[in-house]
């Protein structure tokens, strides 16, 4: 691999990572775009070490404060009495879906699940569910606090995102928003919840890659996603604080069509080379 196409990547990730896009399945369409030879697994969780980066530098507050009160209540025998820790064990409940179907289902995810048509149809799949959550969802109150229900839910949405295209991000802000949160709150859930589950995906995948040979151009593909994935933390935080996802489920759409149309043009043109 390049390092023009590891930054290129890099990017990719950064800004797929936490824009509800599916980072996973641009990184398997773009070099499929652009004819590009096949990176591995492997490689899209190093880059993800970088997207790990942005997420705890953005919100170093407030897991510093989450840890901190979740121990602090854990040595007085309370685990549960206070806000933060009641949070961090919610994160710590929701990440055990994800964990256990990645666990599972991990072949798949090298194999099966990197199909482009696929990622097209789980890219339109999720952009209609996106939609109709933007639309309907996160109208009423938002709740105190994210009870066991709505962790284990919001947890049992974010498995779904080892198929290429659902997006981690996509599949929990749409499930908090059915649940009744609200854009800023969901998309800060989401964010806090994708720190557990791609450090866990790192521990398990990194050690093979490096021990592969991991190259120059690789440190600094996981660079530009830390740069790219901080920035569009920051970007859609303060963007859902007064506009809806609307432009996302759009994007979704025409990436979908993309890579139907691409894919029909190369099928037509090899048709006509072999006849």
């Amino acid at each position: 691999m390049s390092t023009l196409q590891a930054v290129v990547l890099g990017i990719v990730q950064g800004l797929g990572e936490f824009l509800p896009i599916s980072s996973s399945a641009h990184l398997i369409v773009v070099p499929w775009l652009l004819g590009w030879p096949e990176h591995s697994l492997a490689f899209d969780v190093a880059l993800h070490l970088g997207t790990l980066g942005a997420v705890l530098a953005a919100f170093a507050g407030d897991w510093i404060r989450l840890v901190g009160s979740g121990l602090r209540c854990l040595f007085r025998g309370t685990p549960f009495a206070e806000a933060d820790a009641r949070l961090l064990w919610s994160i710590a409940l929701a990440s055990v879906p994800g964990a256990v179907v990645g666990l599972l289902l991990d072949h798949w995810a090298e194999t099966t699940f990197r199909s482009p048509l696929l990622i097209a149809v789980t890219m339109t799949a999720m952009g209609a569910v996106l939609w109709r959550a933007d639309r309907d969802g996160g109208a009423g109150d938002a709740p105190g606090s994210v009870t066991v229900r709505d962790a284990l839910l919001i947890g049992a949405s974010q498995a779904l995102a080892i198929v290429p295209g659902v997006s981690r991000s996509g599949a929990t802000i749409s499930t908090a928003l059915f649940l009744g949160y609200r854009r800023e709150d969901a998309a800060r859930f989401s964010f806090l919840l994708a720190t557990p589950i791609t450090a866990g995906a790192a521990l398990v995948k990194v050690p093979k890659l490096l021990a592969s040979g991991a190259t120059d151009g690789v440190f600094l593909g996981i660079a530009t996603a830390a740069l790219f994935g901080f920035l569009s933390i920051k970007l859609l935080l303060g963007y859902v604080r007064t506009r809806n996802y609307r432009p996302f489920v759009l994007y979704r759409f025409a990436f979908a069509a993309l890579i139907v149309a691409v894919f029909l043009v190369r099928s037509a043109a090899c048709d006509r080379f072999l006849s």
